[in-house]
């Protein structure tokens, strides 16, 4: 099994070149570009944050700007000085050949300004350690899951080769430092906070905005700092699930570029342990390939019968992919096994691209929920997994669980099921239609706006007008038939969804688990509660469970302290143990976000 292990950073001083990436992906919106550091799509700002925030700059905004010990002995300085303020005032971007440098021109003038119109990044006519290093990170950036030439990177040899054979040109310089300084802050900025402004893409998190200085960021850490190692590795998301998905992304570079296989052929019917299956071999490469079938198993190279080790190594790949692990070779597990591996490259760059959307840090580390794993993950303060389960989300045609982020207040033991209007029209009011007993003989209620029950029997033409209208509703009482189990997790939202428990077990032993009308069905509400609760005494997974099955009806309580609750969408993650896990796109976000992207390569 390929498994990724994520080791203390050291590499961006790396100048290895990665493989051309199948689609390219850009940095900005289609609309008109806006300078480094704002959103693109306005005040929303590419997702809160700008995550670059104070926490990171230790204080930022309450430090002079320092100028950094930038100068030069073979260059007039004074010649270099006045082409940087054309530069970061001219309407034109041609001397430096970057396609945004007019919509970047605000952040650059206030870099220069702040060092005085001195060459940031050249000394002496030559490139500072910083500039090579941040080259070097530019150019190996798709394996970060960036697009290199967002950032120029297909110029910089030929601006190195015009610094070095021109030290002293005042207009050579001021170029190579300008663009440098461009496309730095743009780098770092996609770095931290992603590409693209995620609310257009049904990413639901809305978080305070924080804003970043990026000139001040660039003069203060880049240029004048003492550690620029440290500096660019902070910049990322610190989260270990974000750090080991970065080192799966180059595993899966890797791959993709020595992958040359042909696709293994489709089945005429499932082929089951002890089957003749002709291609025996051709899946014990694929499977070696990607890790599933150990280096060290023996499988014969003339087999022509489906069998172990073979069997045993397909069920670990149905495993990360989503697939009922039973080890037969059916067409979606040949589909998924004959997957490019450039799409899983595409999977894995998304998924980092969601993770820079996140804040940077939560006082409590939180519930999260990804939607199509259909899992469950709660964190305890170590980072570490200290649960995980899994769960049923919305449907894909109408119903989809929304992403978004918000927090854990109360649980309600016993909760009573007050249906949202458009499921009493759509479901409620036809079977009403058909039996005005409906109601009462599936343990529902009609209440108005007080919880006073308005309908106990049959339900009257005038009481279903009043349905219909939304000013009498409708409710199910709590109980072992109530579609929302025994216990309700709340974190207030607009969407008027939450987690709760079920009365369909059976569902979660489905491979593909979106089924509800989008709130979040959850396998072990018990054991959930308790960790939401496990520092109140009183409630201990036997009294949680006694609360459930024999507590008052509708009993809420609070949490001591809240608890962030963040739904995600990520159909490439890596657990703990290093071992990749591939989902189906099953709400069409990931074909969404891509697609935006490759728009945005367009209008750059």
């Amino acid at each position: 099994m390929i498994t990724i292990s994520v080791e203390q950073r050291s590499d961006c001083q790396s100048s290895a070149k990665v493989p051309q990436r199948r689609l390219n992906i850009p940095n900005a919106s289609n609309e008109k570009p806006l300078p480094l550091g704002t959103s693109p799509h306005g005040s929303t700002a590419g997702l809160t944050l700008i995550l670059l925030t104070c926490q990171l700059l230790a204080g930022c905004h309450s430090q002079p700007v320092v100028t950094p010990r930038i100068g030069s002995n073979s260059v007039d300085a004074g010649a270099v000085a006045e082409k940087l303020r054309t530069l970061t005032s001219s309407a034109t971007p041609s001397e430096n050949g970057s396609a945004n440098f007019i919509s970047d021109q605000h952040n650059a003038r206030k870099v220069y300004e702040a060092i005085q119109y001195s060459p940031a990044w050249v000394r002496e006519g030559k490139a500072t350690p910083e500039a090579l290093a941040v080259i070097s990170a530019i150019e190996s950036s798709q394996q970060k899951g960036l697009n290199p030439e967002d950032y120029d990177a297909s110029h910089w040899p030929e601006r190195m080769a015009a610094l070095k054979a021109a030290p002293g040109n005042a207009e050579t310089v001021a170029n190579f430092d300008a663009a440098l300084t461009v496309n730095a802050m743009r780098y770092f900025s996609n770095l931290r906070i992603g590409r693209v402004n995620p609310k257009p893409l049904e990413f639901g998190i809305d978080l305070d905005q924080k804003h970043y200085d990026l000139p001040q960021f660039l003069v203060q850490k880049v240029l004048a700092g003492s550690n620029l190692a440290d500096v660019m590795n902070k910049v990322e998301p610190q989260y270990l699930g974000y750090q080991r998905t970065e080192t799966a992304l180059k595993t899966y570079l890797a791959l993709a570029a020595q992958d040359h296989s042909q696709p293994l052929p489709d089945l005429q019917k499932t082929v089951k342990s002890g089957d003749a299956y002709s291609s025996a071999q051709q899946l014990g490469d694929r499977l070696r390939l990607l890790g599933d079938l150990p280096q060290s198993a023996v499988a014969d190279p003339n087999a022509t019968t489906y069998s172990e080790p073979l069997v045993e190594a397909v069920k670990h790949f149905q495993t990360r992919h989503g697939l009922k692990s039973e080890g037969r070779l059916d067409k979606e597990t040949i589909a998924q096994l004959n997957m490019p591996l450039g799409t899983r490259v595409i999977q894995l760059e998304d998924s980092l691209e969601r993770w820079r959307w996140l804040p940077a840090d939560y006082p409590q580390l939180p519930v999260a929920v990804n939607i199509p794993g259909f899992k469950l993950r709660v964190f305890s303060d170590d980072h570490t997994i200290a649960l995980r389960m899994n769960v049923v989300v919305g449907k894909a045609l109408n119903h989809q669980t929304p992403v978004f982020a918000k927090e854990m207040k109360y649980i309600i033991f016993r909760p009573y099921w007050n249906l949202p209007l458009d499921i009493v029209r759509a479901e409620i009011v036809p079977k009403l239609l058909r039996n005005p007993r409906y109601l009462a003989q599936k343990g529902f209620e009609a209440t108005d706006q007080n919880g006073h029950i308005v309908a106990a029997g049959a339900v009257s033409q005038t009481v279903l007008a009043e349905i219909k209208s939304g000013r009498i509703l409708i409710r199910q009482k709590p109980g072992p038939r109530n579609a929302l189990g025994l216990v309700k997790f709340m974190f207030p939202n607009e969407f008027d969804v939450y987690l709760h428990s079920t009365p369909a077990p059976e569902l979660f032993n489905q491979s593909r688990r979106d089924f509800s009308h989008g709130c979040i069905r959850v396998e072990e509400p018990a054991e959930l509660a308790a960790w939401l609760l496990k520092d109140q005494s009183k409630w201990t997974l036997e009294s949680i469970k006694a609360a459930m099955q024999s507590g008052p009806d509708n009993h809420q309580v609070n949490l001591t302290r809240p608890v962030p609750v963040v739904i995600v969408y990520l159909t490439a993650i890596v657990e703990e143990n290093g071992e990749v896990y591939f989902y189906n796109d099953i709400y069409g976000l990931d074909g969404i976000l891509n697609d935006a992207l490759a728009k945005n390569q367009t209008n750059r």
